[in-house]
Parts: structure tokens; C-alpha cells; sequence
């Protein structure tokens, strides 16, 4: 940035350097109500390479039926899996997996649920049900020689529940911890959370002998607390956060979800407290800006908005 700007102030108590989990590729765009051509993803994926975000999420093997905005997979993959960073695919089962490994995948995510609500919506099956499930597709991955992510939704409040108590969320976090899942997204899925509930979670799983260093944070900003919230788990000692370019994305089975936390403006809040990303804002700014002429509407980042305005 050639203003200066953000000013660098840095915070000892923070975190050195923070990895972006960057999934406005699977994420962002499974909620689109119109078709994205599958050149195009593949392109916003080289894109937020080249502006340096070392782990992408590139699609999901989930039926296409329930995804259908991700039901070029097959297609997709191969034209972005010899890019030089991390990139992560959802499976939801042992057939997805078959087909991500089929393809060379070398990192998955499965999804889970906090509540029963939402198992039942997302997965139809109870909590336990789809932890059951998961298990063989989690053994066979890390049999393969895979990393495997373990999402769990609905951490912080669920619509149809509202509160979810804070061990019951330990307890899913647990399982998916058993079941050898190398990292744990716990994610605010209709961004209802404050910074002392995610302080108070972040406890909770350290005294439940789940470590800070296997936890990532997912923020949705539907009450503009995504990044407090993310403040208070850097705080704590998280160094992964997800985000989303641009601000893309909700969450298809939970209608209140808006969109996810902005990379830009995570970016932007990380320079200015002096933590490496190794993300070059204005590259990623660009990017948002082409994928949101792509989608035929702006980018609800405030950071986009404010830095492609100026331009």
C-alpha cells in the first residue's frame, strides 16, 4: 500500500503470523443462485494463489444434487491441482472420498453439527449419526496419507435451537479431535457470537484436552462481530483463520447466515497489527473485484469497497 496505511501497530500478545483458510472458492460461491462457470472458479483459484493465500478450498464432493453450484468437481479440480498451495476439498462420506482421491486430492473436510437441528437439515441424520458416518471416510483418509479437517457448525447459536451450551459443543469438538481429524473449524454459522463467548469456548476446550494449536475459527458477519471475534481467538492463541474473498458466501441449509468473514478485511485488520499472512492486499482486492464483475454485483467487503473506490 503505498498510503501506509493501515499503520503498523503491533501486539506482542498476538499471534506472529496467522494462515487464511481461504474457502470463497467452495464456500463463497456453493451459495450463488446462478451457475459459475467452471473456468471461472478455476481462475478466482489461481487468482487468490498468486495474491499469496496458501491454503484454498477448492470445491466439494458432495452429491450434486445438494450442492449443485459444486457439481463440476470432477471438472474443476484437475485444472487448479498443481497449483503450489494447500488445497482442501469437502467429502461427506466414503463416496466423495473415492472421488476426491481419484483425482489426487491431498487434503479433506468433513462437516459436522454442533446440534440436532442442524445435523438434521444439513445431514438428516442426529449428531451422533453423522459423527458414525464420518468415521471410516476420517480412517481411510488418514490411511491414504490425507490431511483431514473436521468443520463443526452451529457452534455459538443455532435458529432453531438459539443458545447452544458451550459442552456440548466441547463434546463434538472432542469426537472429531478422537477421530484424528489434524485441525477443528468451529464455526459461528449465523455469526451470532461475541468475543466472551469465543473466549469462553476456547477455554472450555483447552481444560477438555483440545489444544489452541488444532483449533481454527469460522466468523459469519451477520451482527458485524466477525472481527472482534476473531480478535478475541487471535487473543487466545488460534493462528488459522477462515475467510472468505470478498465476503462471499453463507450457508445454504441455514437461511439467517449471512456472509462470511471478508479476507480483505481480515487482511487488513492483520497488517495493521504487524501479523504476517504473506497475503498482498491489493492483489487480493483485485481478485475480489473481478469475481464480483463475474457474479454481476459488488463485494460486500468493506475493504474491497473502500480500496477499489479510491482506485
Amino acid at each position: 500500500m503505498s498510503t501506509g496505511l493501515p499503520m503498523t501497530v503491533p501486539d506482542p500478545s498476538l499471534p506472529a503470523r496467522v494462515r487464511i483458510h481461504e474457502v470463497g472458492a467452495r464456500d463463497g460461491l456453493q451459495n450463488e443462485k446462478t451457475a459459475v462457470p467452471t473456468g471461472v472458479k478455476a481462475e478466482f483459484v489461481r487468482r487468490l494463489a498468486a495474491a499469496g493465500l496458501t491454503t484454498i478450498e477448492a470445491t466439494s464432493f458432495v452429491h450434486p444434487k445438494w450442492v449443485p453450484q459444486l457439481a463440476d468437481a470432477e471438472e474443476l479440480f484437475p485444472l487448479v491441482r498443481d497449483l503450489p498451495v494447500r488445497l482442501p476439498v469437502l467429502v461427506p462420506n466414503e463416496r466423495g472420498l473415492d472421488r476426491a482421491l481419484a483425482l489426487g486430492a491431498r487434503e479433506v473436510a468433513v462437516f459436522a453439527s454442533a446440534t440436532e437441528s442442524f445435523a438434521k437439515a444439513n445431514l438428516n441424520r442426529t449428531v451422533d449419526e453423522a459423527l458414525a458416518m464420518f468415521e471410516p471416510t476420517v480412517t481411510r483418509a488418514i490411511e491414504a496419507g490425507l490431511k483431514v479437517r473436521g468443520y463443526l457448525s452451529m457452534c455459538f447459536g443455532d435458529p432453531w435451537e438459539g443458545a447452544v451450551p458451550v459442552e456440548q459443543v466441547v463434546r463434538v469438538t472432542k469426537a472429531l479431535a478422537d477421530m484424528g481429524c489434524d485441525e477443528l473449524s468451529l464455526g459461528d454459522t449465523i455469526g451470532v457470537a461475541t468475543p466472551g463467548h469465543v473466549q469462553a469456548l476456547l477455554t472450555a476446550l483447552d481444560e477438555g484436552g483440545v489444544p489452541v494449536s488444532r483449533i481454527a475459527v469460522h466468523f459469519h458477519d451477520t451482527y458485524g462481530q466477525a472481527l472482534s471475534n476473531t480478535l478475541a481467538a487471535l487473543r487466545h492463541g488460534v493462528t488459522t483463520v477462515d475467510a472468505s474473498a470478498g465476503g462471499l458466501g453463507g450457508c445454504p441449509y441455514a437461511k439467517s447466515a449471512t456472509g462470511n468473514l471478508a479476507t480483505e478485511d481480515l487482511v487488513w485488520m492483520l497488517d495493521g497489527l504487524g501479523i504476517e499472512t504473506g497475503v498482498d492486499l491489493a492483489a487480493l482486492t483485485a481478485t475480489s473485484v473481478w469475481m464480483a464483475e463475474q457474479l454481476g454485483r459488488p463485494s460486500p467487503s468493506r475493504t474491497v469497497r473502500a480500496l477499489s473506490h479510491k482506485e
